[in-house]
């Protein structure tokens, strides 16, 4: 059982998801995708929403989901999307409020993973590899911030990063 959430943070494509719920399955923990709560809260796709409304009012929307989620017992697996943490109060009501897990791969290894996305507004662009980089370029030190532990996710399987992440929270129980 979860003492406190453990948020996942991290780039588009980084495995926040799959890994999340895998993680939520091992603790006995209920699973909470912050992307999935927006778009049922929404009523359309992120991207749609991104296309008419512009990224700021997207913003808006995810601080407030993301407090309601904060807020919420008992304790979850929380994957945000990658962008929360732009936002310095997402990211200090993250840091307090939950263990912060950063799962960090490469723009590289994220661009091979995300050739074929269509899902991701922010990568609908012609060289989705800058993109990447620019991204976490501006992103990798703000995951830092609100992060508790940082976890490469690029080396190891889905289990063996759920393994780990486990085993982090159960340390952090001791």
């Amino acid at each position: 059982m979860l003492e406190r959430h453990c948020i996942l943070v991290g780039m588009p494509g980084v495995g926040k998801t799959t890994i999340g719920r895998r993680l939520a399955n091992r603790l006995g923990a209920e699973f909470v995708d912050l992307d999935a709560v927006i778009e049922t809260e929404i009523g359309c796709p992120i991207r749609t929403y991104f296309e008419h409304q512009g990224e700021a009012a997207f913003r808006d929307i995810e601080a407030r989901l993301l407090e309601r989620a904060l807020a919420a017992e008992p304790p979850c697996v929380l994957s945000t999307g990658g962008g929360a943490v732009l936002r310095a109060g997402n990211r200090q009501a993250m840091h307090q409020l939950g263990t912060v897990m950063y799962l960090r791969s490469s723009p590289e290894h994220l661009a091979r993973r995300l050739r074929n996305d269509t899902k991701r507004p922010l990568l609908q662009v012609d060289d989705p590899l800058k993109k990447l980089k620019e991204l976490y370029a501006e992103r990798d030190p703000l995951y830092r911030e609100a992060a508790h532990y940082v976890v490469e996710t690029q080396r190891g399987s889905v289990a063996t990063v759920v393994g780990h992440i486990a085993m982090q929270l159960d340390l952090m129980r001791a």
